[in-house]
């Protein structure tokens, strides 16, 4: 997906592909070698290889779909990451983005943001949140490109884009869901089913 135009941005090959859950050790090596700035920037905060290991762990059980770009050593390089929403609610689903220093200001950012608003739109999703520290220019600048409209709060950036406004790409392949990923998906509209029938009293026992 998109090799040519990624071979024309980085000047080498690589693959744009949802991760599965076996592949989950791809996405902590790849968080583990951002520099101390990028990783700082990633998660707002001091992220040990510890956090990191749980952080992609928890990834796998929670519904977390990732689009990540592949290069030809078969490592994940890039990773866009859209984690579904809570049930409160007033909750959205919620994205992020990581890039290796090698691979910045090279377009690979933004495919990856295009390909997860359309995983989002299939879902039926029709906003989400993007949430970054009030530092990390260049996120700031991806998210203000596709509409997001950033408000600062306690050292975050924070804003929502509204998928209804952003025209879907013609051109753009689909991305295949991962089915562990569709599997959470279902356990989290399980979820939301049950709170709602007990908190309107539908849900007890006769």
């Amino acid at each position: 997906m998109y090799d040519a135009l990624i071979a024309d941005l980085t000047g080498s090959k690589g693959t744009i592909r949802s991760l599965i859950n076996q592949e989950l050790p791809l996405l902590r090596d790849h968080l583990l070698r951002l520099d101390a700035e990028s990783r700082r920037d990633r998660f707002n905060g001091y992220a040990d290889e510890g956090f990191i290991d749980r952080y992609a762990m928890k990834c796998g059980g929670d519904g977390t779909i990732i689009v990540a770009f592949f290069g030809e050593d078969g490592s994940v390089h890039a990773a866009a990451e859209l984690h579904q929403p809570d049930l409160s609610t007033d909750s959205l689903p919620e994205i992020a983005f990581s890039v290796e220093a090698h691979l910045r200001r090279k377009g690979i950012g933004s495919i990856l943001f295009r390909q997860l608003m359309e995983v989002a739109r299939s879902l039926g999703y029709e906003n989400l949140r993007i949430t970054t520290g009030a530092q990390n220019q260049a996120m700031r600048a991806l998210a203000n490109k596709f509409g997001a409209h950033l408000t600062f709060r306690q050292g975050e950036s924070t804003g929502t884009i509204d998928l209804n406004q952003e025209a879907p790409q013609a051109d753009a392949a689909a991305i295949e869901i991962p089915a562990g990923a569709a599997s959470a998906l279902i356990d989290f509209n399980q979820a939301c089913w049950s709170l709602f029938l007990r908190m309107s009293g539908l849900g007890r026992a006769a």
